[in-house]
């Protein structure tokens, strides 16, 4: 028996010299090189009693060594499993109990508490591992001699990934070899990716785009990357002349704006811009095409089904669409209650089936079975199919507002705020209101210089929605609250503002 996604690199890796990873201080990793550690890192963590399907939590900072450690999972048969380093102690301890990992690797600085919450929790072991390649699992990966590839077959658990938690407990996404692998397989051909590209790599690696979009598309290509260990827009203008190609989320493509050598000429020799992760700014997309030439190539994705469309290679890129879908993926729109397939230009939301879909959420199959729907997992985001059959997300269907019994989408009202002059961009959501059971809530970050007050949001949106849909309170702050990704944070924004109409309140 075959391993599918170690079997994919493995066949893909150039000739061992060739470099993988230029990391920022110059330094080069081989294929070679990355290729022999996640070998020796693989047989210790038999020695440590690592089994087929048994899970490998790791949070770490990026680094090629856990790039390595990555790679060794697969090798080995474990299921790895990436958490968010900002994860704090008391968050990482339901994630431990609930995955049951026969390994935690953590920082250095972890160690002590990691190893409480482990022997409280009967976890077998504990290794560290820092930035710059100290702590404990490498110094006990020394062992020359490597275990053989352990066979898995392409259903067989690859990866295990917590969802954001944005509402209720994060629930573990189960991802496949055949998820992973086809999907990379996808991208690399749907990209045009080949051995001979250098990807700029700013993103963190215990997430979806970072890892399993980036990482895995370049590794079935066989390319090259550039590994910062965060997105820093000086540096990156300092290494584009390096790369062809480059993935980011849209506070990336921003903060690039913001730097006075973006010019067409220093991204000339540039292939491919891609986004994702959060919705990408009209605005942004114009004015980055604009100010270089290329039109940012905007995709679609999710923890449990990997990507569903992208804007094509070659062909229009529409701004505020996320593309088409994927070859092997089928999509459609249908009717949240009940699942009526809509036509092109109705909302509805969004159901995805294909190899790249997940296998189930980790020990909790009545969640499973209430996320599928005829063999299509329900998405939960809300969107339609334009006649060209481009994906328009409009929001996510647990932020819909319901206000005095009418629906509001509060991307509809983000556009309209958004196209307003003196706005940077805003946050649409609903708050409990004592007459309307939801009250409409905007939050505006206001361009640099502007004088924008909430009388002149409120009047200009008059003109331009529904009385129903218009904001009943407007509040401007300096950025708006994001996630890793970037993905803003509506929980945090309805946790702040959530007594906006509650009686007496300001």
């Amino acid at each position: 028996m075959a391993n599918p996604l170690w079997d994919m690199i493995a066949a893909a890796a150039p000739a061992e010299t060739r470099p993988l990873l230029a990391l920022p201080d110059g330094r080069r990793v081989s294929y070679g090189e990355a290729l022999t550690l996640a070998g020796r890192l693989a047989g210790h963590l038999a020695r440590l009693g690592v089994e087929p399907g048994d899970r490998v939590a790791v949070q770490v900072e990026k680094s090629w060594e856990a790039l390595a450690l990555y790679l060794a999972c697969l090798r080995a048969g474990a299921v790895y499993l990436p958490l968010n380093t900002a994860y704090p102690m008391a968050e990482l301890e339901y994630f431990l109990s609930d995955s049951e990992p026969k390994v935690v690797v953590c920082r250095p600085e972890d160690e002590s508490g990691v190893r409480g919450l482990s022997r409280t929790l009967g976890i077998g072991a504990v290794e560290t591992l820092g930035a710059n390649g100290d702590g404990t699992l490498l110094k006990a990966a020394k062992d020359p001699e490597t275990p053989s590839v352990v066979p898995r077959a392409p259903g067989d658990l690859a990866a295990i990934l917590y969802t954001s938690g944005t509402t209720g407990r994060s629930k573990g996404a189960m991802l496949t070899h055949e998820n992973l692998k086809s999907n990379a397989l996808v991208l690399k051909d749907y990209w045009r990716f080949t051995a001979n590209d250098v990807l700029l790599h700013a993103l963190p690696i215990f997430h979806t785009h970072g890892l399993f979009v980036a990482c895995n598309v370049a590794l079935a290509a066989g390319a090259a990357m550039i590994f910062l260990p965060k997105f820093d827009p000086a540096e990156v203008m300092r290494l584009l002349p390096k790369s062809t190609t480059m993935m980011g989320v849209p506070t990336f493509y921003v903060r690039l704006l913001d730097q006075p050598g973006l010019t067409r000429e220093t991204v000339a020799h540039m292939r491919l811009f891609t986004s994702g992760s959060a919705p990408l700014l009209a605005e942004t997309h114009r004015a980055f095409a604009a100010r270089t030439g290329h039109a940012i190539l905007e995709r679609y994705g999710m923890t449990e089904t990997n990507m569903n469309t992208s804007n094509p290679y070659d062909g229009d890129r529409i701004a505020e669409t996320v593309g088409l879908p994927l070859p092997g993926v089928e999509l459609r729109v249908a009717d949240a209650e009940t699942g009526r397939v809509l036509g092109a230009d109705e909302l509805g939301v969004l159901e995805v089936k294909g190899p790249n879909v997940f296998k189930g959420y980790w020990r909790n199959p009545e969640k499973t079975a209430a996320e599928f729907r005829d063999g299509f997992f329900v998405t939960g985001d809300i969107a339609k199919m334009d006649g060209r059959g481009y994906v328009h997300i409009v929001g996510r269907a647990k932020d819909l507002v319901i206000t005095g019994g009418y629906n509001v989408y509060p991307k509809e009202v983000e556009s309209e705020i958004d196209a307003i002059e003196g706005v940077v961009e805003s946050a649409v959501f609903g708050v409990p209101h004592p007459e309307f059971g939801e009250g409409v809530a905007a939050v505006v970050v206001r361009a640099k210089g502007s004088n924008l007050s909430e009388t002149d949001v409120l009047t200009t949106l008059s003109g331009r929605l529904a009385k129903f849909k218009q904001p009943k309170r407007v509040f401007f702050v300096d950025e708006l609250p994001r996630n890793a990704m970037g993905k803003v944070q509506k929980n945090a924004l309805r946790e702040t503002y959530g007594r906006t109409f509650a009686r007496g309140a300001a």
